[in-house]
């Protein structure tokens, strides 16, 4: 058995005293494992690390069996997400996010949505949108998508301000009023064509909607617990809007005093 795919790395673990098992998400093969002989070695060590894009080629002598890489690098991203927190949490809380997928099910939109989070998450301010969109995507691979393109009471697609807890689709502010101590408050950025940002109150309610659903139909159900990752993420993306803050608060007290 043979094939050649691209990648994005998304761990390694030692194997043996030179070689590493290489945990990638594949274009055409999806998430996928494999043995690389002499993994350890100073000339392979850079290229494979998280969030690297590779060519590569697996080989085994039965399908089922873990196989053999061969890694050569497309794309060095590594040492740029290195420098950033929120980048490096934002990695690994996506290569937990797919590992609730079946292990070499082929999921291209999201390989390709994965390549372009790379290009930006180590850009703070734009890494908290992009998660979020990705654990949307998430939930409806696993079959658990949100209906957010109109009100589930009325049918508008103008004003949707929140999301049913129990049906996971939109509601519009009006209908939703009664019960909007009961619902889950929908940030305007995730409605498909807003062309809004997000601010950090608007960040915080989009991980709060993903995740409920994902306690609810992912967490609980299969006995696990959210991944770390998630929480450092949440915590280094606090951290940089807070920074943020306090950079805007000295430039408008430095006007004032000028």
């Amino acid at each position: 058995m043979e094939w050649r795919d691209e990648g994005i790395i998304l761990g390694t673990r030692k194997h043996g005293e030179t070689s590493a098992i290489l945990e990638v998400m594949t274009r055409a093969h999806g998430r996928h494992l494999g043995l690389v002989r002499g993994g350890r070695s100073r000339k392979q060590q850079p290229v494979l690390q998280p969030g690297n894009r590779v060519d590569l080629l697996w080989r085994a002598r039965l399908d089922e069996h873990l196989g053999t890489f061969q890694a050569e690098a497309i794309e060095m991203n590594a040492a740029r997400l290195m420098d950033s927190a929120v980048a490096v949490y934002g990695l690994q809380t996506m290569a937990a996010h797919l590992r609730l997928l079946p292990e070499r099910d082929a999921h291209e939109g999201l390989y390709e949505t994965l390549a372009v989070m790379i290009v930006h998450l180590d850009d703070a301010d734009a890494a908290g949108e992009l998660v979020a969109r990705f654990e949307l995507l998430v939930l409806d691979e696993l079959g658990f998508g949100l209906d957010l393109s109109q009100c589930a009471a009325t049918g508008t697609r103008q004003d949707l301000a929140y999301v049913s807890p129990k049906s996971g689709r939109a509601v519009s502010r009006e209908a939703g009023l009664p019960w909007r101590d009961k619902m889950l408050a929908l940030p305007a950025f995730l409605q498909r064509g807003s062309g809004l940002r997000a601010d950090a109150a608007a960040v915080d309610d989009a991980f709060r909607l993903t995740g409920f659903f994902f306690t609810r139909h992912v967490y609980e159900p299969r006995g696990i617990e959210p991944p770390d990752a998630r929480a450092g993420f949440l915590a280094a993306l606090r951290k940089h809007h807070a920074r943020g803050k306090a950079i805007a608060g000295e430039d408008a007290a430095r006007e004032i005093i000028t």
